[in-house]
């Protein structure tokens, strides 16, 4: 009875304080609906409606405390049917084979590949003569051919290999499937031929003219500073990437500045801040106005609508919109004489989010985001308590930007390092050295050129703001180019990241000495990052290529081709190898029929047509994978292309096997079973 006592009290002391951990309970529940294996019935969510109700009934009988705590349960069960309700919200029809031939559709979107390809999305699609009910909503191709000159709601048609949107590139890895299911793609591929116009663009609805609009002015930012620059500029502007290089890109990335080039909450806060500033000095320099006009509110009207262009002028990503939603909220509490800047800010901003896009939980974007603002929330809070900080006042700017880099990066580097594999070991010096140009050059010169563009004098805004682009990106150059800026970070098991948030926000939400119990959690998932071990054989999906763990690293079967997959299982290991580097490492060539050993069984690659003919026998202690379909004698184990179809990618590890399937288990975006699939391709 003492320790319910001392629960309930520990609850009471929390009085005022516990709003900004609802979204968290709501997290929660949406989190358990991502980490089944199985997809939850109607009668699932009948029996946990009936449990909210039940839990929030509690809220008035229960003491204070122990109400939070039902109130919280509660929480948790929405979280888990907003979750499940926006899956079946966006369900749209999913390619079940592959699919060569005829493509028609209208360009929606467009932007670039990792292989730096030009990327488009298109709706209205028609594929052949498969019916309309079968037809994804969108397709995205890739195209490697001649694509001319494209715009937004031109109708266009070429000839392109489309497939399903692919699982995981190895059990437990990031879901591209799911991740396209909730952005309706239902299929992607790519084309090798040219493009035709089947329809110029015309005026069609908002969200293809708006697309437009940002595309000319991507083409006359890019006309006014050319090259990378230029394509820098566009990409913070309307943000279209497609004029960025895969090299600035990678060397932005290595430097810990590719945050600048998203759209997201910097930006958005300078342009707003920026704004904000400016109108307030502006009217408050007219002392007929500022004794008549509540100036503050007024600027921040003036900054929500330049918030609310901008985000058209993005293309609404969902960094953009995450973005938006907070500074919104931040300059709602301006108008209403609320603190702008606060925990409780930030948990309204993360309940819109959430309830908007539940499916956002799980990226990094979200995640880096929000760990960010509260980190630097709660610690300026902590800071603004103390009193004023001693030092000459020139100085503190300076150290304002140094703290504010420094926490900014602590709260994201766990997250960034889990996701992307990768440490930026100089990038506070890099921030350090940019982010103030693009707060008091690019924004400002951004600000003054839209301003100018409706007299056609944009350019003289434009060039200033390309003086503070050319100057971060040589700083990208320069600190992406010393010696060890880079380091590589195995991927940590599943339960690091939530450990590591679960202390982070006791730490930043609790009142009273218990917040320090947060440490222990950060602690533990630390300690326990290294305690997963990377399988000893990964197979890809297709069956095209094999990595085994050696003594160096991991060894890969093929020196080229399944290069995606290739670059995302070194990422993982930890490796900054590329491809070919791995490939030598396999222990011996035998030419198209690759073989290793391990322990008491031997692993053969068939890597391809050519490897399947020679290959038509083997023996029980052989596990063959092949990227064409075989047919062998013997009792081993074979992975061809039709059995790698219902078990997605695979591992094995100390003898055992686990496939893609087994780990992501059967949800809404799953496959179907291949017998299915033959028979709706065959209708």
């Amino acid at each position: 009875m003492r320790v319910l006592a001392r629960i309930e009290t520990a609850l009471l002391n929390q009085t005022g304080y516990l709003f900004p951990w609802s979204p968290v309970c709501l997290a929660v529940g949406i989190g358990l609906y991502f980490g089944l294996r199985f997809e939850p019935d109607w009668p699932v969510y009948a029996g946990l409606a009936c449990l909210g109700i039940m839990l929030i009934s509690l809220c008035r009988v229960l003491s204070q405390g122990w109400g939070s705590l039902a109130m919280g349960g509660a929480l948790v069960v929405a979280g888990f049917i907003l979750a499940g309700a926006r899956a079946h919200m966006v369900a749209e029809p999913v390619l079940s084979w592959r699919y060569y031939g005829p493509v028609e559709g209208r360009v929606v979107a467009m932007d670039r590949s990792a292989s730096d390809a030009l990327r488009l999305t298109l709706d209205q699609v028609r594929i052949g003569d498969v019916p309309q009910d079968r037809r994804p909503q969108r397709i995205r191709l890739s195209v490697h051919g001649d694509a001319g000159l494209i715009t937004p709601g031109q109708r266009i048609m070429t000839t392109a290999h489309l497939s399903p949107p692919q699982g995981p590139v190895e059990p437990g890895g990031f879901d591209f499937r799911r991740h396209a299911w909730f952005q309706r793609l239902g299929a992607v591929g790519y084309t090798r031929v040219p493009i035709v116009t089947v329809a110029p663009a015309r005026d069609g609805t908002k969200g293809v003219r708006v697309t437009a609009w940002r595309m000319a002015i991507s083409q006359r930012v890019r006309d006014v500073l050319p090259g990378e620059v230029g394509g820098f500029a566009a990409a913070v502007t309307t943000g279209d990437r497609s004029g960025m290089g895969q090299a600035a890109l990678n060397g932005l990335r290595a430097s810990n500045l590719a945050h600048l080039l998203a759209i997201s909450g910097l930006h958005m806060g300078l342009l707003t801040g920026f704004i904000f500033v400016t109108v307030r000095i502006g009217l408050s320099a007219v002392p007929a106005l500022a004794l008549r006009v509540p100036v503050r509110k007024v600027a921040a009207v003036c900054a929500l609508v330049a918030a609310v262009i901008y985000l058209m002028l993005s293309g609404g990503n969902v960094a953009t919109e995450r973005a938006f939603v907070m500074v919104s909220v931040m300059l709602g509490a301006v108008l209403i004489d609320r603190r702008a800047i606060s925990l409780r800010a930030v948990a309204v901003a993360a309940w819109i989010v959430l309830f908007l896009r539940p499916e956002s939980l799980l990226s990094p974007g979200f995640q880096m985001s929000f760990a960010a603002t509260t980190a630097l929330v709660a610690i300026f809070g902590a800071l603004r308590d103390l009193g004023p900080i001693p030092g000459p006042n020139w100085l503190k700017p300076v150290a304002g930007v140094l703290l504010s880099s420094a926490i900014a990066g602590l709260a994201t580097a766990p997250i960034g390092a889990a996701h992307f594999n990768t440490m930026s070991h100089y990038g506070l010096l890099a921030n350090v050295l940019s982010v103030p140009v693009m707060g008091t050059i690019v924004v400002p010169a951004a600000v003054v050129a839209a301003l100018l563009a409706p007299f056609g004098l944009e350019a003289i805004g434009l060039t200033v703001m390309g003086i503070g682009l050319r100057w971060i990106l040589s700083v990208s150059d320069w600190v992406s180019g010393l010696d060890g800026a880079q380091g590589f970070v195995v991927s940590p098991p599943w339960f690091v990241l939530p450990l590591i948030a679960l202390g982070a926000l006791s730490l930043a939400l609790w009142q009273g000495r218990l917040r320090w119990v947060g440490v222990v959690p950060v602690l533990a998932a630390f300690l326990l990052w290294d305690s997963g071990h990377r399988p000893k054989v990964l197979v890809a999906a297709s069956g095209g290529l094999v990595g085994v763990m050696t003594d160096e690293g991991r060894a890969l079967s093929k020196k080229k081709g399944s290069g995606f997959v290739a670059t995302v299982w070194l990422e993982n290991d930890g490796d900054g190898v590329d491809q070919t580097q791995a490939a030598l490492r396999w222990p011996q060539d035998t030419g198209v029929v690759q073989r290793f050993s391990l322990n008491d069984k031997e692993l053969i690659h068939l890597t391809g047509k050519r490897a399947a003919r020679v290959f038509d026998e083997c023996y029980e202690n052989q596990i063959i994978v092949s990227a064409v379909a075989v047919d062998l004698k013997g009792k081993c184990g074979v992975f061809d292309p039709d059995r790698l179809l219902e078990t997605g990618s695979l591992s094995f590890s100390d003898g055992q096997m686990t496939t893609s399937a087994e780990m992501t288990g059967y949800r809404l975006w799953s496959p179907k079973h291949f017998g299915d699939r033959r028979s709706e391709r065959n209708q």
